[in-house]
């Protein structure tokens, strides 16, 4: 017996009790073996029941661990984005940096739950902003589901602490603390999650089966599986006007030119972005929420092959412009083929996967250029990775999708739509980031003294150093430069 499974034994066991009642029918009257054997029937069919339900309820408890599983991976991004950021920055400033990734998760993941949660998948009317949920409580709120209510809501927690945290290498070594805090509550009780509700308000259903969430421009065929504009463009174009208003570093433009300020610990750069390929697997295949099917692994596909890819664009751009290859614009390509493909990892082919990652990885080094050109200063180049590149791979779902695409017979009817969002998108946080920005600038004050930036936010924000004092070279303000000896 031991080549039977256990269902196999139980629909063995199932048809032996059929054929016992139908002897009991040939051996007595009708009415004693409809009597006695009905509730042996029951049991029966209950019995054979019991497995299909049993594995009903672990593909949902498979579900649930799988969606936590990449939410802690997309936690541990929050580590690569404090890596980035702190190694394209000087070491002087290296404290204030990790302090505003810590606040941008622990700020981030109480204004979403007290607020942002409810403005983005509570009930709505015509899918603008969600109206309850606030305080979400998956126990009340999603009957007869709430383990996978928790796990929904700690998955988009993390998404929303992601968007917010974009904004913190475009306005670093020059911004104050305070003024940080307050516009990282914003971010993610406001501008981030009704956006978000535009787009995926329908994926939260409390009964399993109805969205409560109308979700305007989802309706309209806007597709963004895992947020190359919801999460990275809302972040990107934040960062923008973040950086515009702030202004640019001191010895950042001389006589109007750019002049490079070096971070000082490539390494730590370089690790940052590992860290970030690695959470991408829980930030995109995570996505799915599900096992089922096994989608994940064509989209872990497309997803590393876009990494890989705009690497190597990022390399060779730089190569070309510079007569050698730039570990920064390396790195930067990597994240820019990443974010790119965000958008679409679900439903553009391997090899165009890869041709968007290497189109990212190109633009992203000629956005940054242009940047510094415009005279804006982003020491990390998040507009160009998260604003630029997410656009790029939102509008490419209109281009390379296996079967909307424009470029695989679809009609432009998909792309026109995707523009619409990337339009509407800008439009959004750029307009309402900007106004923050000006109402904290005219306020609270955006900017720290003149000696205080020369002398490092480290000090004077945290009145501490992340690196033994002697390690720190006093600043060179021709060149901006403040590296470890």
């Amino acid at each position: 017996m031991g080549f039977l499974n256990q269902t196999t034994m139980k629909r063995c066991a199932a048809i032996a009790m059929l054929v016992a009642v139908g002897i009991g029918f040939s051996g007595g009257t009708l009415q004693h073996a409809v009597a006695d054997d009905a509730v042996a029937v029951d049991a029966v069919i209950e019995t054979v029941a019991e497995p299909a339900d049993t594995l009903e309820a672990l593909r949902a408890d498979t579900d649930i661990l799988w969606t936590c599983i990449a939410a802690f991976l997309v936690f541990f991004m929050q580590a690569g984005f404090a890596l980035v950021e702190t190694g394209f920055a000087r070491a002087k400033n290296a404290c204030n940096i990790i302090m505003k990734n810590l606040m941008d998760f622990g700020i981030g993941t109480i204004a979403f739950y007290f607020v942002g949660f409810g403005l983005m998948f509570g009930a709505t009317k015509g899918g603008w902003m969600g109206m309850d949920h606030f305080m979400f409580d998956a126990g009340s709120q999603s009957p007869g589901s709430e383990n996978w209510g928790w796990a929904f809501l700690l998955f988009q927690t993390v998404f929303c602490a992601t968007a917010a945290t974009i904004i913190s290498g475009a306005v670093a070594e020059r911004t104050k603390f305070s003024a940080y805090l307050v516009y990282s509550i914003v971010m993610t009780a406001v501008i981030y999650p009704i956006f978000g509700g535009w787009v995926w308000g329908g994926l939260w259903k409390p009964d399993g089966a109805t969205a409560v969430n109308e979700a305007w421009l989802g309706a309209k065929g806007f597709l963004d599986f895992a947020g190359s504009t919801v999460v990275h463009s809302i972040g990107g174009w934040a960062a923008l006007a973040g950086a515009i208003v702030v202004g640019p570093r001191i010895g950042k433009f001389v006589g109007g030119k750019p002049q490079a300020i070096p971070g000082h610990s490539l390494p730590l750069a370089a690790l940052g972005v590992f860290i970030l390929w690695l959470g991408w697997f829980g930030f995109n295949p995570g996505s799915t929420t599900s096992v089922k099917g096994g989608s994940f692994a064509f989209i872990a596909v497309t997803t590393n092959i876009a990494a890989a890819a705009g690497s190597i664009g990022g390399m060779v751009m730089s190569w070309l412009l510079f007569k050698k290859p730039d570990v920064s614009f390396a790195l930067n390509g990597a994240l820019a083929g990443l974010v790119a493909i965000t958008a679409g990892c679900d439903c553009i082919p391997v090899p165009q996967a890869g041709l968007l990652g290497l189109i990212a990885g190109v633009v992203v080094v000629l956005s940054v250029l242009a940047i510094d050109r415009l005279g804006i200063d982003d020491p990390v180049g998040a507009v160009s990775v998260h604003g630029v590149c997410g656009s790029l791979g939102t509008l490419a779902v209109g281009l390379f999708h296996r079967d909307l695409g424009l470029v695989n017979g679809g009609g432009a009817g998909q792309l026109m739509i995707q523009l619409l969002g990337v339009v509407i998108a800008f439009a959004w946080s750029f307009g309402l980031s900007m106004a923050m920005f000006l109402a904290i600038k005219a306020t609270i004050g955006m900017r720290v003294s003149t000696q205080e930036e020369i002398e490092g936010l480290d000090m004077h924000e945290h009145g501490m150093l992340a690196y033994p004092s002697g390690w720190i070279a006093s600043s060179d303000l021709g060149s901006g430069k403040a590296v470890i000896h």
